[in-house]
């Protein structure tokens, strides 16, 4: 048998292994997140029927889930907004069991896995579907390695072992950057490692990407997360996909705008939205962005909405790094606070985005039910979410 033929077999051997192995067994597959929200986009994964988090961790640049996903239910984790990126599992290993890299390349790259994966990432990205009148040719591909401690070796030569296991399990495919796919080898906690296929894209990640730019624009995954702490815990259960709403979850306005990242998702998760900011240029990008004409100009100090006429609000406060505030930051916080109180609904939720807020910026009609440290730019930060009393 020549060296390509042997290849074949053993290709199409571990295919029927894994066709006949998983028929009808759960998924593995991880998610990962902004640092710090963990704990809310396990709340969310919480809430979706069939899919389970087995281990959480922090690879050093994000949050990681591990997750045991129910046949068919693949695709709820693509659609679930608040995540950065969504992998298929390829193996997992210890450091503990063989702390060399070629080992934990073998541990972490099961060729059955692999196949599996591919035929999954082909299904949700259409890819692999032949233009007509050509042959499509074998996928471009790329290793990422992320390690906690390089003391040993560094993640340079876990990357290699990965890229030579899949040149033979794969020898038709190229190594190219950018590539079609993206195979990832993270320590999420110490000693302990997975592997994965990455299934989303960045236009998935941006949800779609942005119109208009403006510096410090919110990500899309933390606007979701804000959004979806917005919602009443009853209404948790009714997970919103990405790109579709049902306009039932009532009205929520972001005073400070900018860009329009917030209201944009509270759209999409099916929000009635109200934006303003003193920027001119903001109000512009944000219609633009978020596709709505009900931004207008205006002061977050002296807002021209009534009281009680929104269900919540939810802001990424300018704190002086990209965009400044009229006045003492202290007391136009505790006027913008105050603002925000007046015009919610009595046990609506406001939900703001900034490093602190001084317990004497809180105006008596607002109750503190939850704060989330985040690390965003490698600034600290933190997720303030208020019940209008």
């Amino acid at each position: 048998m020549t060296d390509r033929s042997a290849v074949r077999s053993r290709r199409s051997s571990a295919r029927r292994s894994e066709q006949a192995s998983g028929a009808g067994s759960t998924s593995r597959m991880f998610v990962l997140a902004v640092p710090g929200l963990a704990t809310l986009v396990r709340r969310e994964l919480a809430d979706l029927p069939g899919i389970h988090v087995t281990d959480t961790g922090n690879d050093g640049r994000a949050d990681v889930l591990l997750c045991e996903v129910d046949p068919g239910r693949e695709r709820a984790l693509l659609e679930l907004r608040s995540v950065e990126d969504v992998f298929v599992e390829l193996g997992r290993t210890l450091r503990t069991e063989g702390d060399r890299p070629p080992w934990i390349a073998r541990r972490l790259l099961r060729p059955a896995r692999l196949t599996s994966a591919v035929n999954l990432w082909r299904r949700q990205s259409g890819a692999g579907q032949p233009r007509r009148g050509r042959r499509e040719g074998p996928p471009t591909y790329r290793v990422v390695a992320r390690v906690l401690q390089e003391r040993a070796w560094n993640r340079t030569e876990l990357r290699r072992a990965l890229s030579g296991g899949v040149a033979a399990a794969e020898p038709s495919w190229r190594t190219t950057d950018p590539a079609q796919l993206e195979l990832w080898a993270l320590e999420y906690a110490r000693g302990r490692f997975v592997a994965g296929l990455r299934l989303t894209t960045a236009a998935m990640r941006q949800h779609g990407g942005r119109r208009s730019e403006r510096p410090g624009a919110l990500r899309p995954t933390v606007a979701a997360a804000m959004v979806a702490l917005a919602r009443d815990p009853a209404a948790r259960a009714t997970r919103p996909v990405r790109g579709r709403g049902s306009t039932s979850a009532g009205m929520l306005l972001d005073p400070c705008c900018g860009s329009g990242t917030i209201l944009a998702e509270a759209k999409a998760s099916g929000w009635g939205v109200e934006g303003r900011d003193i920027d001119p240029s903001a109000v512009s990008a944000s219609r633009r962005n978020a596709s709505v004409a009900s931004v207008h100009q205006g002061d977050a100090r002296e807002l021209d909405l009534d009281d009680a006429s929104v269900d919540a609000c939810v802001s990424n406060l300018p704190f002086g790094r990209q965009y400044g505030v009229q006045g003492e930051p202290g007391a136009w916080l505790a006027d913008v606070l105050s603002e925000m109180a007046r015009v919610t609904r009595t046990a609506g939720k406001v939900v703001l985005l900034v490093p602190d807020i001084p317990k004497a910026a809180i105006p008596a009609g607002l109750r503190l039910r939850d704060r989330h440290p985040l690390r965003l730019l490698g600034a600290s930060t933190a997720i303030w979410v208020y019940e209008r009393r």
